[in-house]
């Protein structure tokens, strides 16, 4: 009986605090974020909105719609009063008294309950300032889908086809990474940091003696250059070594992503929109 009477109490009368803290994986990642970014929890929603509608009737004339400063009122955002506010606790005295001296003027009537919303819609903006992870990205395929297939045609139909290689890639990727692929290339990379077979630079190089090895580009500067042939062997090459210009090392270099890199410095903002918008067709 003992036995059983010590398991009962041990395992139901054993207060909460006494079990072990929840894991930290259980913890949701706006949590997680908001610890890290010492930002605190988040404002309450419907308080921030409510906050919203009277901030903007009552104090953008000045700070600005979103707070970040306006006809004469500073940014909000970055305001350490804002920042040190809890629930009104800083803002709401000068709410109320005003700063006459600096033109504002006082809202002695305005309801704490007001105040208080007010505070959870400037929380909810330097917090969102602060957590960039948090950024939404609006629709960004607002282009011509019509001129940005003649550009397409015109400058990457060379290398690429809508029926080929590019079916179906607007079903791959959303908006936002599609765009990244096509403008940046050399930062989609695979788990292992490493560029596709296709994207990756391949070299042959030209020994003096005549012979000729190829494969991907490992490294390459003014003084030495290596690679992988396609067998898997790893090789280097000193450069520059002071021979006559005869019998040096000839490196001829083939990257499949140097039209890219040469139309980053040639589109023009319309042309991305342009782009973007006909390769979201490409479902």
């Amino acid at each position: 009986m003992r036995s059983i009477a010590f398991y009962i109490l041990s395992t139901v009368l054993i207060p909460a605090a006494a079990q072990p803290p929840p894991s930290p994986t259980a913890q949701s990642q706006a949590e997680l974020t908001a610890k890290m970014l010492a930002i605190g929890p988040s404002a309450d929603p419907a308080a921030a909105k409510r906050g919203k509608q009277f901030f903007g009737a009552t104090c953008s004339f000045c700070h600005g719609a979103d707070a970040r400063g306006g006809d004469g009122g500073p940014d909000l955002v970055r305001s350490i009063l804002v920042l040190h506010d809890e629930n009104g606790s800083t803002i709401g005295p000068v709410i109320l008294a005003g700063r006459p001296a600096k033109g504002m003027p006082s809202f002695a009537s305005m309801p704490k309950e007001r105040i208080s919303d007010i505070a959870a819609f400037l929380k909810s903006r330097y917090q969102a300032a602060a957590n960039r992870g948090a950024y939404e990205f609006q629709k960004i395929a607002t282009g011509d889908a019509k001129a940005g297939k003649a550009y397409f045609d015109a400058k990457c139909a060379g290398c690429h086809s809508p029926t080929g290689d590019l079916a179906g890639v607007a079903s791959k990727f959303d908006e936002t990474t599609l765009q990244s692929v096509f403008l940046y290339p050399l930062s989609n990379r695979g788990k292992d940091g490493k560029l596709s077979a296709k994207a990756a630079p391949t070299v042959t190089v030209t020994l003096p003696s005549g012979e000729s090895i190829s494969g991907v580009l490992d490294h390459l500067d003014d003084f030495e250059v290596a690679l992988t042939d396609f067998a898997g062997g790893l090789h280097s090459w000193p450069l520059n070594d002071g021979t006559a210009a005869s019998e040096k090392t000839v490196v001829a270099v083939h990257d499949p992503l140097a039209a890219h890199v040469a139309l980053l410095k040639q589109y023009s903002d319309a042309d991305m929109h342009n782009i973007l918008t006909y390769l979201e067709t490409l479902k």
